[in-house]
């Protein structure tokens, strides 16, 4: 997806937001937003649960994520502390009360505050949701005992906020902790505004840490046409991990 260069004069961004950046961090932070608001605005429809392709791709992706957490830090989720990265509405905090996640015990953030605004009226109240920078997490250091961040370090194009964004998740883990992992590492070439994140950028990102990740996830393109033709086929092609262009996984702290 290529941001429309018009966004700001179509009124997508007003007041603070559209004013000139001051810092490369700044400026990455008002492209994230532009790109956001226009994906918001223009492509819903292309990432909606109407997209079979997406169905098959989620109900994917939640059987793989059940087993890591169950198998990283147990079945009972139920006195964990969680915070996800970039919470969009809310959906995978919703998911972990479905796996037996206590409200009162998740957290979110995200940079769009319309996003939270929907994330505020989709989850239980108890659920603490944040409109704010990931490279400047509000929390006490050791606060969670795990962190998700789902297909954000991939819209995140400056190096230094990405390491910005990896330590503030390192420091507000607790000793024993982990990161719960989900990107792609194959750049799409239709789309300027992401860039895939390969396993040796990982690991410098995330230096002395234990790390874990398997290849999930058909790539888009071959996932709609089989999501189509015959969903069997789309899980097939998914256990072909030459077909795969995203890493699930677990990263531990120390």
């Amino acid at each position: 997806m290529s941001i429309d260069c018009d966004c700001v004069g179509r009124g997508v961004l007003s007041g603070a937001e559209a004013e000139m950046p001051q810092t490369a961090e700044e400026e990455e932070i008002c492209r994230l937003r532009r790109v956001y608001h226009c994906r918001d605005s223009y492509h819903t429809e292309s990432y909606g649960l109407c997209q079979r392709s997406n169905v098959l791709q989620i109900e994917e992706v939640q059987r793989e994520m059940q087993f890591l957490i169950s198998r990283r830090i147990g079945p009972d989720l139920s006195k964990k502390r969680i915070l996800e990265v970039g919470c969009g509405s809310g959906y995978w905090l919703r998911q972990f009360i479905q796996w037996g996640a206590r409200p009162e015990n998740l957290s979110g953030i995200d940079l769009i505050p319309e996003r939270i605004a929907k994330a505020r009226e989709l989850c239980p109240t108890a659920v603490y949701v944040q409109c704010t920078e990931a490279s400047k997490l509000g929390f006490d250091c050791g606060s969670f005992d795990m962190v998700l961040q789902s297909t954000v370090f991939t819209s995140i194009l400056d190096t230094r906020m990405k390491e910005a964004v990896a330590a503030q998740i390192i420091r507000v883990l607790k000793p024993g902790g982990c990161l719960l992992w989900y990107d792609f590492f194959v750049d799409n070439p239709w789309n300027p505004d992401v860039k895939g994140l390969r396993k040796a950028e990982i690991v410098h990102l995330f230096p002395g840490c234990r790390i874990e990740l398997r290849r999930v996830t058909v790539a888009p393109p071959l996932g709609r046409i089989l999501a189509v033709i015959a969903p069997l086929m789309y899980y097939a092609a998914s256990s072909v991990k030459i077909c795969c262009t995203h890493y699930l996984g677990v990263i531990d702290k120390p």
